[in-house]
């Protein structure tokens, strides 16, 4: 059964052209078919194999158009999107911290406390946002995004390396993190940091599925 799969890898082929990530394009989907083959055992008319590869991926011309059309989402846009709300998140945060412990209002001392109660509330929906940004990005730009998603990944990374070098070299005083600055909460940043790039990778796979 490796006439229907070679005909519709043939015509995807045409049909995206000189599309800059033709041959991952096509690596990618060639793995699909040879799924849907091994499923398929049981079928032996070939023009019903074909339709239903056509049925579970779309047509050649139908998959080549969602990626003609992918190719006006910028990348640079995408990463600076990510970059942007990364520093908005610490920024909010370190503005929040600044003002708490320079003019102790009281309104923003009940917010401080509600917030230091939960950190591990606070820190499962930032890797949420880890995972969306590597979800946007596969799912966006397929498996063309993976070099998106490191570049994107270690410019993101910056504030987040940033703050933890100005707080071990008391550039920001300990005291302004009380009571979270305990020995358990620094492994567990540690730990936190070092899963992030493994769970944007699984938000990447699972963009990249859904975008099939």
């Amino acid at each position: 059964m490796e006439r229907p799969k070679n005909k519709f890898l043939a015509e995807l082929d045409d049909g995206l052209g000189n599309h800059q990530d033709k041959k991952n394009i096509l690596l990618e989907y060639e793995t699909h078919i040879d799924e849907i083959l091994i499923e398929s055992y049981d079928c032996t008319d070939e023009n019903e194999l074909i339709e239903r590869i056509n049925s579970r991926l779309g047509t050649p011309a139908e998959i080549a158009a969602c990626w003609k059309e992918e190719l006006s989402v910028t990348p640079s846009n995408m990463k600076w999107l990510f970059i942007a709300m990364n520093i908005l998140f610490f920024g909010g945060g370190s503005l929040l911290t600044f003002f708490h412990n320079v003019f102790q209002w009281n309104w923003l001392t009940v917010i401080w406390g509600h917030l230091t109660a939960i950190p591990t509330l606070i820190a499962f929906i930032y890797m949420f946002f880890w995972a969306l940004l590597g979800y946007e990005i596969g799912k966006g730009f397929g498996h063309g995004g993976r070099r998106l998603l490191k570049k994107t990944f270690l410019l993101s990374l910056i504030p987040n390396l940033l703050l933890m070098v100005l707080t071990v070299f008391e550039i920001i005083p300990h005291s302004w993190f009380e009571p979270l600055l305990t020995k358990t909460f620094i492994i567990a940043c540690i730990i936190f940091t070092i899963l992030l790039y493994p769970i944007s990778w699984l938000g990447y796979r699972w963009g990249r599925k859904a975008s099939i």
